[in-house]
């Protein structure tokens, strides 16, 4: 009985901790296939953003809701999906980012040949940003007089991390007229 009430306020305690600071929530997650050109993402939805983009298409991520995403939980993913993916894509959290990019080392470590992205909605990268945490990165708000990922006049960048460097390969998102095919 003892027990039981230590692990519900250990329950309690670490929902709390999840809601503070230091720790991500992921509402839910998909096999994907455009988000990161030439990748079969495991995109992991991550709550808590503190952006409110007018005509924002994920709303309810503003929220604090969802489960805590940790090594453990990021583990029990990637044995379930095993080499059907080939890349982990974080979509949003932009709260922790410190939270992230050590999420994504945990990444590389754990499971080499995995590769990583993130998608912030941030208009720069965060100080002390570690580019070799990530193979991805998208960067900037959305903008809906702009456009996303796909159109030519978005604010939006879509960065490839290699050795050190940062190449923007956004244009590879920008639909090409039916008559060029």
């Amino acid at each position: 009985m003892l027990l039981r009430r230590f692990e519900k306020q250990l329950d309690v305690d670490m929902e709390k901790s999840a809601s503070d600071s230091g720790f991500l929530k992921f509402t839910g997650y998909d096999i994907v296939f455009q988000e990161v050109p030439g990748e079969v993402s495991l995109a992991l939805n991550l709550s808590r953003c503190p952006f409110r983009c007018p005509a924002c298409h994920s709303p309810y991520l503003r929220e604090n809701v969802g489960e805590v995403l940790d090594e453990k939980s990021l583990s029990a993913l990637l044995e379930k999906y095993g080499r059907t993916v080939t890349c982990v894509c974080f979509m949003g959290g932009d709260a922790e980012p410190e939270a992230v990019a050590r999420l994504a080392a945990f990444v590389h470590r754990d499971y080499p040949g995995l590769k990583t992205a993130w998608y912030s909605g941030r208009e720069s990268f965060p100080r002390d940003f570690r580019k070799e945490d990530f193979d991805y990165v998208k960067i900037g708000p959305y903008r809906e007089a702009l456009g996303g990922l796909r159109s030519p006049a978005t604010n939006q960048r879509f960065y490839k991390m290699e050795e050190g460097r940062m190449e923007d390969i956004t244009s590879v998102f920008w639909k090409k007229p039916f008559e060029d095919f």
